[in-house]
């Protein structure tokens, strides 16, 4: 009997031993934090240029889209409200009064509280000597209840612009938000009377 005590007495311990040597050797999570880089934490995902483009001018446009929708859910004149309406002015290269205009009137008008994009695809247009470069994406509006209120197809014209000089990194403008292209020439070919 004094065999089996000494021997559970015995285990215990042991299983105490290895239990807090364990813990000593565990890396807290501001370890971890501190000595990685975004290689080892991350997985990276490659994207070609256009993927890119793609990822970031969505993300721009559904950004545009919240601020704008929160800025008409305030009064508008507060401090807050002109902190919101400067970082809308932030997402444009050359920002005036008439920048929000069709913007903001057709989200007043349609009473929306939210919106969401999807289908978004970017293309070139060639106008004279110079690339024009438009996003085409819908959006869906919905009201203070989460209903839709209709989907809308809609255009948006964006610049890149090189922040660096090694032209690896670019800073995103919209010149224009609800745009519409340009109207190719109505001349029409052919024998005229």
């Amino acid at each position: 009997m004094k065999r089996i005590s000494n021997f559970l007495i015995f285990t215990v311990l042991l299983t105490l031993v290895i239990a807090c040597n364990n813990k000593t050797s565990e890396v807290s999570d501001l370890d971890k934090l501190r000595n990685s880089n975004n290689e080892k934490s991350y997985p990276a995902v490659q994207m070609d240029s256009m993927q890119a483009i793609n990822s970031i001018t969505k993300q721009k446009v559904q950004e545009l889209l919240d601020l704008s929708t929160l800025y008409l859910s305030g009064n508008r004149n507060t401090e807050i409200d002109t902190v919101i309406y400067s970082q809308m002015e932030s997402y444009f290269h050359k920002p005036d009064s008439l920048t929000f205009k069709r913007l903001l009137k057709e989200l007043d008008s349609m009473k929306a509280k939210t919106a969401k994009v999807s289908n978004l695809n970017v293309y070139k247009e060639f106008y004279k000597k110079d690339t024009l470069d438009y996003a085409k994406f819908n959006v869906e509006y919905f009201d203070n209840k989460n209903k839709s209120l209709g989907s809308f197809e809609k255009n948006a014209q964006y610049i890149l612009l090189s922040t660096s000089k090694l032209k690896k990194e670019f800073k995103f403008y919209f010149l224009d938000f609800y745009s519409k292209p340009l109207k190719k020439d109505s001349t029409s070919v052919g024998v005229t009377r």
